[in-house]
């Protein structure tokens, strides 16, 4: 007979998928290495002695990771302990499961029965999802928990960057994991894809962020064609010495990778520079990573609104919903000439439609077998490309049971918001009057995600211009002569000639609030914008104001200068391209 748990294979030829065992105690695959006649030990009893956890090596050295051989697969039903292997009973398969049954009836009760009953189906609720994020690495460390411990084999796959960061795998606080997707040609199955030559960029990114409670989670999708500035940064050389890439201003944000010897940390310092979010670890993969895990999940669900047909992707796709995987999901997540403008962005919208999609297949069936699992495991750490902090298995087991308990409806993809670039219609700028609000509210982790929407939204006000912005300007709680800088700022700067300096509040605030009228509404939303106030600050009043009558903007003690936002928002800016990854209905246009 085969290794596929019928008894018969040798040491060499165990199917490592057949090892592993569910344990209804935990709702998780664990992987049994002791005989059959032993019960697996728990997650409370790993650490007691004389578990595989506390396993030693010869002199007595303590591993935190069994290094045994794997045992035969006859273990599986009635197995032998180690004392007896080189002994086979006479007789067929039949006599032995006799004579076991026999002594086991004989024998004290020290244990469970070793013969296990079929295996349940895992919960909704207790299948477990390890995080990462993108197109190329969102979701790539992923499993349910107690399940990857083939430590060895899973190491062998990770490659690992030292990028002078080096975080503990878990946090107490919120974390930032970033997410890159490279376009190098170098690698197995990536010679047909990508510039010739290239070194590779930043062609996908992503920064996950996990919220301290684990209650919720946004992906902000930046763009590679936004022109930013590229901070020095210093990068590890072959020969173990430092040397420090000078940075870049005005540059498209790709280049933050691969050029000029450019490593993910140069990444990572860019994000953090554009962000102001403090990075916990950055995860990287190439064009295989998408092929190789989607066809390790049997598909990945994408709508098309219309037909698809991109000669440059290689993407053709009838209208409706289909299964992708391998070439065809690489084409999915790389096509743009046939939706929308053909720009970068509404590429990313198809991005962050297929890992929606594939989070929710993770979810809800990856994990649904142990055969499953191991070749989501082998996909996921053969792909990965990360930061010492999380470079081995048993580490990102760690990460990602931290991470685990984000809900799917709870995780919200946004792009970072920005504008045509003036002096070059092939790239964007920050758009920093909706990028502004949209990191604070993530500084301050703030969720994106309002669960369920109502029947309908209202729609943004219109804003009025400049020249009709009427508002009075007082000090209740700002440093000192901050009525008067404001109202320098809204006049000289933004072209609000109606704006007046009051003086002093008759009281102070904590927080900033500008009053304003029913029929002042545009001219609220208008300086809202400007000041970067959030919905929260804004108090309307019952009646409409006469032609004359100024708004009230009192500068509170969370003021600091004019230009900065007040504080963080709690709701999104107007028109941030965001998308919920429980939503099912988002198809490509």
């Amino acid at each position: 007979m085969d290794a596929q748990g019928r008894g018969q294979a040798g040491d060499d030829n165990v199917d490592p998928a057949d090892q592993w065992v569910f344990d209804p105690n935990t709702g998780n695959y664990e992987l049994r290495l002791d005989p059959a006649g032993q019960a697996a030990a728990r997650p409370s009893d790993r650490r007691a002695p004389g578990s595989r956890r506390a396993a030693r090596r010869p002199g007595g050295e303590v591993d935190d990771t069994d290094t045994r051989p794997l045992p035969a697969q006859g273990g599986r039903r009635g197995g032998r302990g180690a004392d007896e292997a080189e002994e086979r009973p006479p007789g067929g398969r039949a006599a032995r499961r006799s004579g076991s049954r026999s002594a086991a009836a004989s024998a004290p009760v020290t244990g469970p029965a070793s013969r296990r009953k079929r295996k349940p189906k895992p919960s909704g609720r207790k299948k477990a999802l390890y995080w990462t994020a993108g197109v190329v690495g969102f979701v790539l460390v992923a499993g349910c928990g107690g399940a990857f411990y083939l430590y060895q084999q899973l190491n062998g796959n990770i490659n690992k960057v030292d990028v002078g960061v080096e975080n503990d795998a878990v946090s107490d606080g919120p974390v930032n994991v970033l997410i890159i997707g490279t376009d190098a040609r170098s690698g197995k199955g990536n010679s047909g894809y990508g510039d010739a030559g290239s070194v590779g960029h930043a062609d996908t990114t992503l920064l996950m962020h996990i919220s301290k409670d684990r209650s919720n989670a946004t992906a902000l999708s930046i763009p590679r064609d936004m022109i930013t500035d590229i901070p020095d940064c210093p990068t590890k050389q072959k020969d173990g010495s430092r040397k420090i890439i000078p940075g870049e201003h005005g540059v498209r944000f790709n280049t933050s990778l691969g050029q000029e010897g450019r490593d993910p940390g140069c990444t990572w310092r860019t994000v953090e520079k554009l962000t102001g979010l403090k990075i916990d670890h950055f995860m990287m993969a190439d064009f295989n990573a998408v092929k190789e895990l989607s066809t390790a999940v049997d598909g990945v669900e994408v709508c098309a609104a219309k037909d698809l047909n991109d000669p440059k992707s290689h993407l053709r796709l009838k209208a409706g919903r289909h299964t992708v995987e391998g070439e065809q999901a690489l084409a999915f997540v790389r096509t743009r000439h046939a939706i929308g403008f053909g720009s970068d962005l509404d590429r990313i919208k198809m991005q962050q439609q297929f890992l929606s999609s594939l989070i929710r297949k993770l979810k809800s069936d990856a994990f649904s077998s142990p055969s499953k699992l191991y070749a989501v495991s082998q996909a996921a750490t053969k792909a990965l490309t990360v930061d010492t902090g999380i470079g081995t298995a048993s580490k990102l087991l760690d990460f990602g049971q931290d991470l685990k308990r984000v809900n799917i409806d709870k995780i919200t993809f946004a792009t970072v918001p920005v504008l045509d670039n003036p002096n070059d219609k092939a790239t964007v700028i920050l758009d920093k009057g909706k990028a502004d609000p949209l990191f604070a509210m993530v500084r301050a982790d703030h969720a994106l995600a309002k669960g369920k929407k109502g029947k309908g939204k209202k729609a943004p006000v219109s804003k009025a211009p400049p020249g009709l912005v009427r508002v009075d300007v007082t000090n209740g709680g700002g440093p000192i002569g901050s009525a008067q800088e404001t109202v320098d700022w809204l006049q000289n700067s933004k072209g609000a000639r109606l704006s007046t300096n009051a003086g002093n509040a008759p009281a102070k605030l904590s927080a900033t609030r500008l009053e304003y009228a029913p029929n002042q509404a545009d001219q609220a939303a208008t300086l809202a914008d400007w000041m970067g106030l959030s919905k929260s600050a804004l108090k309307k009043s019952s009646q409409n104001a006469g032609d004359r009558v100024p708004m009230k903007l009192i500068l509170g003690k969370d003021f600091t200068a004019p230009g900065t936002p007040i504080a963080a928002p709690t709701e999104l800016p107007d028109n941030v391209q965001n998308v919920n990854a429980d939503d099912k209905n988002v198809c490509a246009k």
